[in-house]
């Protein structure tokens, strides 16, 4: 994307100082306090994360759509997920809907390592080039069912599911660490409630944060779609 000036010359936009915009009005804006997050939004650069048609709007309040249904999370939302999940910095966690890959960069910024799985191979494929190309090394991403988690890694200090779900999959309660944290959306297609799960030794306990829309969690233990899965 390139910008005009009055003399006709052609400029780069100012990405940075448009992400910083971005984080004074709606992430400070808005109630963020974690300072780790907050730095975290004011370095990954969201617009490497979206297709070429959709650069002037990568710092937008808005999710946007990036391909086969699925959309980067508007980012407040990735904040206020972020935020949610009280990372110190020496986490291993589990991102469920890899997308675009921006909200996994962010918890990179945030966390020791992070393992994210995606269900659609084109979408995996295109945000493995975004993570590599800004260098985030301490993620590691799979082609699969994210309903069921990713088994042979567990388990995880915090588990973060970017899609709505129609109820808690299992799979992904047994593979939080004891005194671990997840967060989900749980409720039908249109509309659910994110809810933050906290696991202790005698039990888990939910706390409901805010009314949200993510797209669907499809799978196993989600909204069930019969598809067969290869590992890359």
């Amino acid at each position: 994307m390139m910008l005009s000036n009055k003399a006709g010359q052609t400029r780069s936009p100012d990405y940075a100082r448009a992400r910083e915009k971005m984080v004074k009005e709606q992430i400070v804006g808005r109630g963020i306090h974690d300072h780790r997050v907050i730095e975290a939004m004011l370095r990954v650069p969201r617009h490497l994360f979206l297709p070429e048609g959709l650069l002037g709007q990568a710092y937008g309040d808005t999710a946007l759509p990036i391909g086969d249904g699925q959309t980067i999370t508007q980012p407040y939302m990735v904040a206020f997920l972020s935020e949610a999940l009280a990372l110190r910095g020496n986490e291993k966690i589990l991102e469920v809907g890899t997308g675009s890959g921006y909200q996994a960069a962010v918890l990179a910024r945030l966390a020791e390592r992070v393992f994210s799985v995606e269900r659609i191979p084109s979408l995996l494929e295109k945000a493995r080039k975004n993570l590599d190309r800004i260098h985030c090394h301490n993620v590691v991403t799979k082609l699969s069912d994210g309903s069921y988690g990713w088994k042979e890694e567990a388990p995880f200090d915090a588990i973060l599911i970017t899609a709505g779900a129609p109820s808690l999959p299992q799979p992904l309660v047994d593979q939080l660490r004891t005194g671990g944290t997840l967060v989900i959306p749980i409720g039908d297609r249109n509309c659910q409630r994110l809810t933050r799960l906290r696991k202790g030794s005698h039990g888990v306990s939910e706390e409901d944060l805010m009314e949200c829309n993510f797209v669907s969690l499809v799978g196993e233990y989600g909204w069930v779609q019969r598809e067969k899965w290869s590992p890359l």
